[in-house]
């Protein structure tokens, strides 16, 4: 377990959820991540933070359209835009200078500095690294069809334990339009996955992945 370390994968200078990630499988954290926020968010500076509602914080420079929806637990950092129809349905950590957009949802996630997510995606139970951009209509899959517990297609394989979880996204990657992560993807930084690609299992820094990849 311990070749599959967050710092694999993510800077974690780009979260506030370092010290939890840090020397951890990312997934792991994500059962607790409710209380985690709700805790993270009693340490906030109200001079650069305002706790809208009961266990959301924004920092104060964030721009929320008029129709987006945010329950809590939820902190969104410095410089962040939440646009028109954007859903953040709980337990959502997103970090400095991120974009949510119009009609995406988003739950249980971290999502590290500078993630784009602007149209019509899904993340659930996933970790997004620093820099990470989702175009239009890509869908990050939480749940297999028939419901059974994740396992990750490693040698040998690692069950996770979780009936739901996506993927968890190496910084810098470039997730093309209408392309769907199946549960338990995890990409390696840098990588590149194609429009219209479906994608599952383990993928190493640097990845192109057109097509069915993964098996």
């Amino acid at each position: 377990m311990t070749d599959y370390h967050s710092e694999q994968w993510l800077d974690l200078t780009h979260t506030m959820a370092a010290d939890v990630l840090a020397g951890e499988c990312p997934w792991e954290i994500l059962a607790d991540l409710s209380d985690l926020i709700r805790a993270w968010g009693q340490t906030l500076s109200r001079d650069d933070y305002t706790e809208i509602t009961p266990g959301v914080f924004l920092a104060r420079d964030v721009r929320v359209s008029p129709t987006a929806t945010i329950a809590g637990p939820c902190i969104v950092g410095a410089g962040s835009e939440i646009r028109s129809g954007a859903f953040l349905r709980g337990s959502t950590l997103i970090g400095r200078g991120c974009v949510i957009g119009n009609s995406t949802e988003v739950k249980n996630a971290i999502l590290f500095d500078g993630v784009k997510a602007p149209h019509f995606n899904y993340i659930g139970d996933s970790i997004l690294g620093f820099g990470a951009h989702l175009g239009a209509g890509a869908i990050l899959s939480n749940m297999r069809c028939d419901g059974a517990p994740i396992v990750l297609r490693t040698t040998p394989p690692i069950s996770t334990k979780r009936r739901k979880l996506g993927s968890v996204i190496g910084d810098g990657c470039e997730i093309g339009c209408h392309a769907v992560l199946n549960p338990g993807t995890i990409l390696g930084r840098g990588s590149i996955v194609y429009p219209l690609t479906s994608v599952r299992g383990v993928h190493p820094e640097g990845s192109r992945l057109t097509g069915t990849r993964g098996g």
